[in-house]
C-alpha cells in the first residue's frame, strides 16, 4: 500500500515529511487539508484521520495512521542512514527533535503562521507582546543552532539525519517570521549542505 500524507501547503511540519519521503524515494499520495478553513476539524477528518485534529498525518494502511511530524520522521527513517543505530547518536537525534518541538517550532513556526497565514501584524496591540516574546525565544533557538554548527557540519555525528530535516524545515523559512538569518552565518552554510543532498526538494 502507498502511504497517504495529509498536510497543509504552508506547513513546514508537512514539508519535513515530504522531504524525507522524497529522499528515501518512497512514493506517496498527498491530500491537502486547509487548516485555516477548519478542514482538520470536520466530522470526516476528526474521527477517521486524526482525532486530535491536526496535520500532518501519515496513513500507513487502511487501519493505521501516525501523527506528530517528528514521530513520522522516526518511523520513516528507521533502518536507514537518516537515523543512527548507535545508541548515543540515536539519543542525540531525539535530543534535537525534542529541542525543535520545545524551543524552536513553538516560537519560529508560530510567529510565521500568525503573520503569513492569519495576517497578524506586529503593530496590532493585542498581538505585540505575544509576538515580541516569540521573537526573543526564536532568536535564542537560532543562536543555539548557529553555535552548534560553528564546529559541526550537521547536528549529529557530522552526517545528515532527521535531526537536520526537522530543524531545517522552519529555520529556512524563519525570515518569513521576521528573523534576520544573515545574523547566523553557520546556519546559512548548513542550508547549502542540506540543499545539496540527494533528492532534495524545495518547499512549495
Amino acid at each position: 500500500m502507498t502511504y497517504t500524507l495529509y498536510g497543509y501547503h504552508a506547513s513546514d511540519n508537512c514539508y519535513k515529511i515530504k522531504l524525507l519521503l522524497n529522499q528515501l524515494e518512497i512514493p506517496f499520495h498527498y491530500k491537502e487539508v486547509d487548516i485555516v478553513k477548519g478542514e482538520s476539524r470536520t466530522e470526516e477528518f476528526l474521527p477517521q484521520v486524526n482525532p486530535v485534529g491536526c496535520i500532518p498525518v501519515l496513513a500507513i494502511s487502511s487501519t493505521a495512521t501516525l501523527t506528530e511530524s517528528n514521530a513520522i520522521l522516526i518511523y520513516l527513517a528507521e533502518d536507514t542512514p537518516f537515523l543512527p543505530k548507535e545508541k548515543f547518536k540515536r539519543a542525540q537525534v531525539f535530543q534535537w527533535l525534542f529541542f525543535e518541538q520545545y524551543k524552536h517550532e513553538p516560537n519560529i513556526a508560530t510567529l510565521r503562521f500568525w503573520q503569513k497565514c492569519l495576517n497578524r501584524k506586529k503593530t496590532d496591540k493585542q498581538w505585540k507582546d505575544k509576538m515580541e516574546e516569540k521573537f526573543t525565544n526564536g532568536e535564542e533557538a537560532l543562536r543555539i543552532m548557529n553555535d552548534h554548527l560553528m564546529n559541526n557540519a550537521y547536528f549529529v555525528g557530522n552526517s545528515y539525519t532527521i535531526a537536520d530535516i526537522c530543524l531545517y524545515a522552519y529555520t529556512h523559512k524563519a525570515h518569513e517570521a521576521g528573523f534576520n538569518l544573515n545574523s547566523y552565518p553557520h546556519i546559512l552554510q548548513w542550508f547549502k549542505r542540506i540543499e545539496k543532498q540527494d533528492n532534495y526538494v524545495k518547499f512549495e
